[in-house]
């Protein structure tokens, strides 16, 4: 398949889990992948395995995303190493869960200025590229906790809940040039996230999952690749739950 051929997608957070995922599913379909980490090992690391096995189509950047200034140069960088940019997939994000009543101000701001900032600082780094194009898709990750809030993410579900709402006012503002922007809302998948969670939390999560079960990165790889192609053309402003039937 190679439905992404001549085009260019930046992914956030694709130094491992659902960002690699998403990354190399693009590059499989023959795109060229900017892999944006916080680390320049990870997305070092990752675009060596794709280049690996699809040679020169991704390069590495390293940023922190909450920094708009150091975002706005990424993007720059973007489009002088490639010529254009035509997906944006906001994934990057960050946990810092407890108990609201325990949450420190520093947990907040961190989470939600890597979480929401980070997202709305790529947005306005690619905005006039695609304005100018007249053509895009932005892909925004948010979460099963942005749809029905989960005990101790009161910051983490503010964040995804958030992009949510960012995504609805974009998508209006950029739906006569052409451009879609969407939200993937995933639930439990198998990432290092979840890896950390003891026996017993993942029994009651997956009570709660109709299909009895996590995802894999790959569930979430195919919605942002089906929501990046032409086949999507007519969605904009949505949001596409891959649960297991979860927030249902």
């Amino acid at each position: 398949m190679s439905r992404f051929a001549n085009q260019v997608a930046i992914v956030t957070g694709a130094g491992r889990g659902i960002g690699e995922a998403i990354a190399r599913r693009f590059a499989a379909e023959g795109a060229k992948v900017a892999i944006v980490s916080r680390t320049e090992a990870n997305s070092q690391k990752v675009a060596d395995a794709i280049n690996a096995e699809h040679p020169e189509a991704a390069r590495p950047y390293a940023v922190d995303v909450a920094d708009f200034e150091a975002v706005q140069k990424v993007g720059e960088q973007v489009l002088a190493d490639f010529g254009r940019v035509d997906i944006l997939v906001n994934n990057a994000g960050i946990t810092r869960d407890t108990l609201a009543m325990r949450m420190s101000s520093d947990d907040w701001d961190a989470v939600l200025s890597t979480n929401l900032k980070g997202a709305f600082n790529f947005v306005r780094a690619v905005a006039r590229p695609l304005v100018k194009q007249r053509s895009g898709r932005i892909i925004n990750i948010s979460s099963v906790s942005g749809l029905m809030g989960l005990a101790g993410q009161a910051n983490y579900a503010a964040s995804k809940a958030g992009l949510i709402g960012m995504t609805k006012s974009i998508a209006r503002e950029f739906a006569s040039r052409g451009i879609t922007v969407n939200v993937v809302a995933p639930g439990f998948i198998e990432t290092d996230m979840t890896a950390v969670l003891n026996e017993e939390v993942r029994k009651g999560a997956q009570a709660q999952i109709p299909q009895a079960r996590f995802g894999a990165g790959d569930d979430i790889a195919a919605a942002v690749a089906f929501l990046a192609s032409g086949e999507a053309a007519y969605i904009t402003g949505q949001v596409l739950a891959v649960d297991g039937g979860m927030s249902m």
